[in-house]
């Protein structure tokens, strides 16, 4: 069936205002934070095959698991025969769908006249599953110690809720109501994507809509091809080193090699370190997203992704390592080592696409988390913010300043009047680290300062920072930023604190956060003056 090119670009268009609509639904109808300011989230529309439609902004480092998350759901269930109208699924097994157990999918079919045309789906962060330790433990050695662990499952079936596993969620979980209203936020972003695929169809008809996704994927693999068949031919390879694999850990090791032939690339992971007994590991299915993402940080960085993209991207990963881990593996880090990832592959094309790629930049989480009894309201209380880092200089401009890592595009820190009229937090300083951006002709982008002061007893502070071994290097002669650096202050006595879990920090305790700053690019000597000089103005620099 053919569709004229008008159309085609009025449903494209569609289907992004659709998923961007679910999107801003779930962020208003959320309980917690960590979602409605945050937003460690992500949306999308697909197809009846699950092949992606629109997706909104959210978190990048999602790109492809929300496929898996469906692929999985109906193969556990059924297929596609098995979903009836009102049905609602969750899934969060991180062997099934990448990437930590609080990350949960939710998902529902959606009909037009009695058959079925595509999905809603969403993923979104929930505070606490049950877990050893509130909120989440950096310490996990073990996937049982993570939380309850979802296999495919009915929340609603045909409109009618699963009480069992409703009561199952929320029963177990130390914050019962976050759960409750952040997953009825998530179902509310999927009626959202019902409600808008099924006026589309009304509007054109379900044969002009399928036709004209099968236009625009097409367009997106044409375009993909013809911009990796402009990348010379060839091997390139790096490797890098994490700090730990989690509190008094090892070094995890990571090795990338890019392979461009015509208009293919192929990413192996081979030589990357085996399986962590701490809790950085990913199931395969988020390795697969992160691939995605390093290749759209360079391929049509501007071109919205659909199930046409990636179809030119091949990756493998050794069994049972880092990238691909098995029961029993702890995954609550999982993104700590495809940042590092993603950042290698940046680095190994380098030399053949010098002006489309950035320097080094400390691709980490950087979390905080406080828990306790908060005297505000007599019950307990969860908050964990992700902080942000300098990311690297680039051909032609300097890095950007205080920017959260690659996989969290959309995420947000939680904004200080928040974090202190709702938790025993008070934060003194938020600012840019003067210094911290690699020098070169264009500097690194700065990381941030962030220091918080406890204003309660019975408080624990847990942290995750990375990335003091292999900082985020330079390019083209220009110098490593700055390493991120941790410390906790109690009773007048100070302790570095890159990695640590459920650390009492009793009233007056003070966490001093500075993350690592972005890589230079190019000779430091080649720098404009002016632009010298106006750093100094602007505080950026003190030298």
């Amino acid at each position: 069936m053919h569709v004229d090119p008008v159309t085609v670009e009025v449903i494209r268009n569609a289907f992004i205002s659709i998923a961007s609509q679910m999107n801003n639904n779930l962020a208003r109808s959320a309980y917690t934070p960590i979602i409605y300011e945050m937003k460690d989230c992500s949306v999308g529309l697909f197809d009846a095959r699950g092949n992606l439609l629109g997706q909104a902004p959210g978190l990048p480092i999602f790109l492809g698991s929300l496929e898996a998350a469906i692929d999985v759901t109906l193969e556990h269930l059924g297929g596609a025969e098995s979903c009836r109208p009102g049905d609602v699924y969750a899934v969060n097994d991180s062997y099934m769908v990448g990437s930590h157990l609080n990350d949960v999918n939710v998902i529902s079919p959606i009909f037009h006249s009695g058959e079925l045309v595509g999905f809603g789906a969403t993923k979104a962060h929930w505070l606490d599953i049950g877990a050893k330790d509130p909120g989440q433990a950096m310490d996990s050695t073990s996937i049982y110690q993570e939380g309850y662990r979802i296999a495919p499952v009915h929340l609603y079936r045909e409109g009618k809720p699963e009480r069992g596993m409703l009561d199952f969620l929320t029963r177990n979980s130390r914050l019962p109501r976050s759960i409750w209203g952040d997953m009825h936020a998530q179902i509310a972003a999927c009626r959202t994507g019902e409600r808008g695929l099924a006026e589309l169809i009304d509007r054109f008809g379900l044969d002009t809509v399928t036709a004209a996704a099968e236009v625009i994927f097409d367009q997106c693999e044409r375009l993909d091809r013809e911009e990796v068949a402009s990348i010379p031919d060839g091997v390139y390879e790096t490797d890098g080193e994490m700090d730990s694999w989690g509190p008094g850990g090892d070094p995890v090791y990571v090795k990338v090699v890019v392979t461009v032939e015509g208009d293919e690339i192929r990413v192996n992971l081979d030589g990357s370190a085996p399986m962590t007994p701490g809790c950085m590991n990913c199931g395969l299915a988020q390795t697969e997203a992160a691939a995605n993402l390093a290749f759209k940080m360079l391929i049509n960085s501007d071109v919205p992704v659909t199930a046409g993209t990636f179809r030119n991207l091949t990756l493998s990963a050794p069994e049972a390592s880092v990238f691909d881990a098995r029961e029993p593996a702890a995954c609550q880090y999982y993104y700590p080592h495809l940042g590092m990832m993603i950042d290698l592959f940046i680095r190994a094309l380098a030399p053949a696409v010098p002006n489309r790629v950035v320097a080094g930049q400390a691709a980490d989480p950087m979390n905080v988390l406080f828990s306790g009894p908060n005297p505000r309201t007599g019950e307990d209380f969860v908050v964990g913010e992700a902080t942000a880092v300098g990311w690297g200089a680039y051909q032609g401009g300097d890095g950007t300043n205080g920017l959260i890592n690659y996989g969290g595009g959309d995420l947000k820190n939680i904004p200080v009047e928040v974090m202190e009229s709702r938790y025993p937090i008070r934060v003194h300083q938020y600012s840019v680290w003067p210094d911290s951006g690699g020098r070169g002709r264009w500097r690194g982008g700065l990381g941030v300062l962030r220091d918080y002061e406890v204003l309660a007893d019975d408080i624990t502070v847990s942290t995750w920072f990375e990335r003091t071994r292999t900082p985020a290097w330079g390019l083209f002669g220009g110098e490593d930023g700055a390493a991120t650096d941790v410390k906790l202050t109690v009773d007048g006595e100070t302790v570095p604190l890159l990695k640590a879990n459920q650390i009492p920090a009793p009233k007056g305790s003070q966490l001093h956060v500075a993350t690592g700053g972005g890589g230079g690019y190019g000779a430091p000597d080649e720098r404009d003056p002016e632009l010298a000089t106006e750093d100094l103005i602007d505080g950026y620099a003190t030298r």
